[in-house]
C-alpha cells in the first residue's frame, strides 16, 4: 500500500494532490515519504506580529537564543518562523541601505561603482594598455 498523506494543516505542509497512480511515474527522489508532493505553506503574519517583529529588529538585527523563543511563544509562532523573518527582514535592510547609498552618490554626482562582472573587463582593458604603451 501507498503512504498515506496526512491532513492539511497537520504538518503545516500543504499538499496539493497525493498521485496514487497514473501517468507521473514512480516517485521522485526529491519526493520524501512517497507520491505526495509537500510543499511548504507561506507563513501570513498579522499587522500586530509584524509591528512587532519590526520593533525587534529596529532594536536589534540578530534575534538569538532564548530571546527568539520568548518572542515566538508571546508571537504564537514557531522559533523559526521568527528565524526566518529575521534572515528575510536583514537582506530586505540590506538592499534598502544599498539603493540608500546609490540614491545618495547619484544625487552628490558621484558614479556608483562599477557592477562585478564589468571590473574584470576593465581591469583586462587597462592591462592592454599597459602592454601597448
Amino acid at each position: 500500500p501507498l503512504p498515506r498523506c496526512p491532513p492539511t494543516g497537520e504538518t503545516g505542509l500543504e499538499l496539493p494532490h497525493c498521485a496514487t497512480t497514473g501517468s507521473l511515474g514512480p516517485p521522485l527522489p526529491w519526493q520524501s515519504g512517497g507520491p505526495c508532493k509537500m510543499k511548504r505553506v507561506r507563513t501570513v503574519f498579522t499587522p500586530e506580529q509584524l509591528e512587532r517583529l519590526e520593533k525587534e529588529f529596529l532594536k536589534q538585527q540578530y534575534m538569538v537564543g532564548n530571546e527568539r523563543v520568548d518572542l515566538a511563544t508571546t508571537l504564537h509562532l514557531t522559533e523559526t518562523q521568527v528565524k526566518v523573518w529575521f534572515q528575510n527582514r536583514r537582506i530586505k535592510w540590506r538592499k534598502q541601505s544599498l539603493e540608500q547609498k546609490k540614491a545618495k552618490l547619484l544625487q552628490f554626482g558621484e558614479v556608483p561603482p562599477v557592477p562585478l562582472g564589468q571590473t574584470e573587463l576593465r581591469d583586462n582593458e587597462e592591462d592592454k594598455v599597459d602592454v601597448e604603451a
